[in-house]
């Protein structure tokens, strides 16, 4: 849940950007398919505008030079929480998810 008053938009957009990889399209390290696919889903105008800038101020990043950046960013529609075997995962299954996270790269793109 978003709290402005823990962090602003323009810092959790930050942390974001560092924590994917927005240059594949419709994957995120192992997993592949459309539900992995890299999203900013806004709220207002003002989270709108934010969103767009940071995107364009990241295509302009030399690290992305040439390469496209397939995030999508859209206007928030309805959640749905993922099934509860998926909530915490990292939590229930602690070593699993350590393999997957070194043997995916994850560890590695985010150092």
């Amino acid at each position: 849940m978003y709290d402005p008053a823990k962090i602003d938009y323009a810092k959790l957009l930050d942390v974001y950007w560092h924590n994917v990889d927005p240059t594949v399209k419709d994957r995120q390290f192992c997993d592949g398919g459309n539900q992995y696919r890299t999203a900013i889903y806004t709220h207002t105008p003002e989270q709108r505008r934010a969103a767009d800038e940071s995107k364009a101020a990241l295509e302009q990043d030399r690290r992305f030079a040439g390469k496209p950046l397939y995030t999508e960013i859209a206007a928030a529609g309805p959640f749905y929480a993922a099934e509860d075997y998926h909530q915490h995962y990292f939590r229930k299954n602690p070593t699993q998810y350590k393999f997957y996270r070194w043997n995916c790269g994850r560890d590695q793109r985010l150092a």
